[in-house]
């Protein structure tokens, strides 16, 4: 199989998961929807893949695909620490509730961790209830950055801006105030968010 870009191993990973997950591969309009794509850019990795030699297809069948062998890829192991409010701040519960595996492909350096999302006020960016955010631990932020923060003893996922003599943390759901604080403790960057279709 020749070499993948970052983003070729990325689709590949979502596909194999997808499938170990559902028993079937995912659709071209599936996977367009997981990578926030058109559906022509997710046709187009997938035939990099194809060409590639990662996986195999059978023309004219959405779901005929196989995935041909390929040396083992190191994985990493993400802890998933509780839950995070997607709204008004409440208290992150850091119990390890068991693991992610991704390809160490997937990320870049840094540590990473995951919260299970609760509540509704980042919909508009995307950002569900039993989404699991996975995050790069850090202590500073960009404006515009969606973030963990702590404020108040509770832990919120927002985004987060600089403004003169505070943070504002802003919500992606006009139904919640924004959140101010000249104390804030940002403990990671939002980086991917993983979400299942089925209860």
């Amino acid at each position: 199989m020749k070499a993948l870009t970052q983003r070729q191993q990325q689709v590949l990973s979502f596909m194999e998961q997808f499938h170990r997950n559902k028993g079937y591969a995912p659709t071209v309009r599936e996977t367009a929807k997981y990578f926030e794509i058109s559906i022509k850019g997710a046709h187009d990795h997938m035939k990099a893949l194809e060409k590639k030699g990662a996986i195999q297809s059978e023309s004219g069948r959405s779901r005929a695909i196989e995935f041909c062998s390929s040396p083992a890829q190191e994985l990493v192991q993400i802890p998933i620490l509780g839950k995070v409010a997607a709204g008004t701040p409440i208290l992150a519960e850091e119990n390890w509730e068991g693991s992610l595996s991704f390809p160490a492909s997937f990320f870049g350096a840094g540590n990473f961790f995951a919260l299970k999302v609760s509540g509704d006020s980042m919909i508009d960016a995307g950002i569900f209830e039993s989404d699991i955010a996975i995050l790069r631990q850090q202590s500073q932020a960009e404006s515009g950055d969606i973030v963990v923060a702590q404020i108040n003893e509770g832990y919120t996922l927002k985004r987060f801006f600089k403004e003169k003599n505070r943070i504002r943390l802003m919500a992606e759901n006009p139904a919640y105030p924004n959140l101010f604080s000249s104390e804030v403790r940002v403990l990671g960057k939002l980086i991917h968010l993983v979400r299942s279709y089925e209860n």
